[in-house]
């Protein structure tokens, strides 16, 4: 039940319906009455053959089948078999029930297929042990779009075949105008992951990702803890449409769809990833200031927000360089003007370094006259940095996520799809540097790092400790990187 909920609050947060649930015991109980009327129609027949004596029997596309022995058993018998079934006097694999149609058909699912097969050791997760016979999914299809109503039965290519046999189920039982049809288009393919249920699987029993909604998954509730908005989703599947070719669309594409939207839709907030302290020695000693920051220059009505500023700020350590090549325009010795993003223009003035030689602080001087929003603050200089004030600055993990698999087409590979992985899937920074009121963010709120790309509130982010994840970079820079 915690997995259907799950799915549920997925497909809301998608923006659509839930419909019924299927396998509900009084669904089964249609599915039980419609395959009785084929046993007294003399269109079904319990079948007591092995399923490896079944699949033989059945022939090949060009060489009839052969017919069951138990084919033309009277109906009563079968009715009572049939019953056994799901009474658990059957053990598992003992009986089949088989739809009578044509063991000489060019259609091989036309060959007496399968409708019920037995269960008696694993309980339903809704109807426990209600049920021990249980409807086969071609049976089931129809039957199943004919009882919710269903218009279009949306499936992907490799259902083409399947399509007579599910007209043909649902030919036995329609006796209204209404009838489900059956639409095939093609499955969407994403490179860099897999779609396989069952290689996804594999990844969460193994231990290889940390569960079906690890932001790396390709599943709904993975893209939504990444930070996946629906629109972004929604707009994705709008560009690529629907065909009934077989492709693979380029993950670039959704990493784009994402990019527009919370372009407009996520604030600009500092983040500082490997932060080295910046001194501004002509600030007054103890003096603080509040500054203003506009929230997003891309949308207008995001406003802005207030800013502390005093004389010791968290820097990229990566905006300094001690011994600097001319096209380097942030902070190195030698008098360059570099301004703080929101605040003032500043010089580097010198740097202290501990023991073993690693940058411990970076010193600067300011000019007061430089503030942004004032006259002085319109003043031209190469580059902006970062900033974060240590006196309104909290700790954060900042979990970078990547492209699952280290290869375009994990599927199409001869090797395992688990040693394709890519190792540098997820790198986790900790004692990242964010403004103290991203502390308090909830789950799922959208940011843009500046200079680091978009990013979202874990679900187990706490005041305590926030966690934050990687949507997606600021520039689709794996094609660059590869």
């Amino acid at each position: 039940m915690e997995y259907v909920d799950a799915i549920k609050e997925d497909i809301a947060w998608l923006g659509f319906k839930w419909g019924n649930i299927y396998y509900a015991s009084d669904y089964f109980q249609q599915l039980w009455d419609l395959a009785i009327k084929l046993i007294k129609d003399g269109k079904a027949y319990v079948d007591e053959q092995s399923a490896e004596t079944i699949a033989e029997q059945k022939g090949t596309p060009t060489t009839p089948g052969v017919e069951s022995p138990f084919r033309n058993r009277p109906v009563e018998e079968n009715l009572e078999l049939f019953n056994k079934m799901n009474s658990g006097e059957i053990k598992d694999g003992a009986m089949v029930l088989r739809a009578k149609i044509d063991m000489a058909s060019p259609n091989m699912h036309f060959r007496d297929p399968i409708m019920y097969r037995v269960i008696t050791d694993h309980p339903h997760h809704r109807t426990g042990y209600q049920w021990k016979a249980y409807p086969m999914y071609d049976f089931a299809h129809g039957q199943s779009d004919y009882f919710e109503g269903v218009t279009h039965s949306i499936c992907t290519l490799e259902f083409v075949v399947h399509r007579p046999l599910y007209d043909w189920f649902i030919d036995q039982f329609a006796d209204t105008d209404y009838r489900p049809r059956q639409y095939e288009f093609n499955r969407l393919n994403i490179t860099y992951t897999v779609m396989s249920k069952r290689k996804m699987l594999q990844l969460v029993q193994e231990g290889l990702v940390a569960g079906w909604d690890d932001p790396r998954m390709p599943t709904i509730c993975g893209l939504r803890r990444r930070g996946y908005t629906p629109e972004a989703i929604k707009n994705f599947i709008s560009r690529i449409g629907y065909t009934k070719y077989e492709a693979t669309i380029d993950v670039s594409m959704l990493e784009a769809s994402v990019r527009e939207d919370l372009k407009a839709r996520a604030n600009r907030v500092c983040a500082i990833f490997d932060p080295v302290k910046l001194i501004i020695d002509n600030y007054p000693e103890g003096g603080s200031e509040v500054l203003t920051t506009e929230n997003n220059p891309d949308n207008e009505n995001a406003g802005t927000r207030e800013i502390t500023f005093s004389k010791e700020l968290y820097i990229e350590r990566g905006d300094f360089m001690e011994n600097a090549p001319k096209d380097f325009y942030r902070l190195t010795p030698g008098g360059r003007e570099v301004r703080l993003k929101s605040a003032y223009i500043i010089q580097c003035t010198g740097f202290d370094k501990d023991a073993d030689g690693n940058i411990t602080a970076v010193h600067c001087t300011y000019d007061p006259d430089t503030k942004s929003g004032t006259e002085g603050g319109n003043r031209k200089v190469k580059s902006t940095i970062n900033w974060v004030d240590t006196k309104n600055a909290a700790k954060a993990e900042v979990r970078l996520y990547d492209r699952l698999f280290s290869i375009e087409n994990p599927s199409a590979s001869e090797k395992d799809f688990r040693e394709l992985l890519n190792p540098d899937s997820l790198k986790v920074v900790e004692g990242c540097i964010v403004e103290r009121s991203l502390a308090s963010a909830k789950p799922l709120e959208h940011f843009q790092f500046l200079k680091q790309g978009y990013f979202t509130v874990d679900k187990d982010s706490t005041p305590e400790k926030p966690i934050f994840n990687r949507t997606v970079s600021l520039k689709d820079n794996w094609a660059k990187k590869n």
